[in-house]
């Protein structure tokens, strides 16, 4: 009886040491997964900074350009403003779900990667 018992010990301690080893593996799988997404969007985000800096220095120009030519500064800003509202009005009413899926998908693809 007292050899029934302590295989039983030795069964229960196993399975809790199992168990333990499960959970830690499924941590480290975890870990591996948000590092290596965090990891692939770092680069894209360093482009992106990189772009948006350019567009607005750009955008700047054009603004001032089109200051000039009609006149006042302020003018070249309201055209800009003007242009990025109706771009951003067409973008959320025509492409939204379109980003939406090309975002969402891209996050999948990278967490089942």
């Amino acid at each position: 009886m007292e050899e029934n018992t302590n295989l039983i010990e030795s069964l229960l301690e196993k399975a809790g040491d199992y168990g333990k080893t499960r959970f830690e593996l499924v941590k480290l799988k975890a870990l591996d997964k948000a590092t290596d997404v965090v990891s692939s969007l770092i680069p894209h985000a360093v482009i992106l900074i990189l772009f948006a800096s350019f567009m607005l220095l750009v955008n700047f120009g054009i603004a001032f350009w089109l200051g000039e030519i009609l006149g006042n500064n302020y003018y070249g800003f309201f055209v800009m403003a003007g242009f990025y509202v109706i771009t951003g009005l067409v973008l959320q009413f025509f492409f939204h779900k379109k980003i939406k899926n090309l975002v969402w998908n891209y996050m999948v693809k990278q967490v089942f990667k």
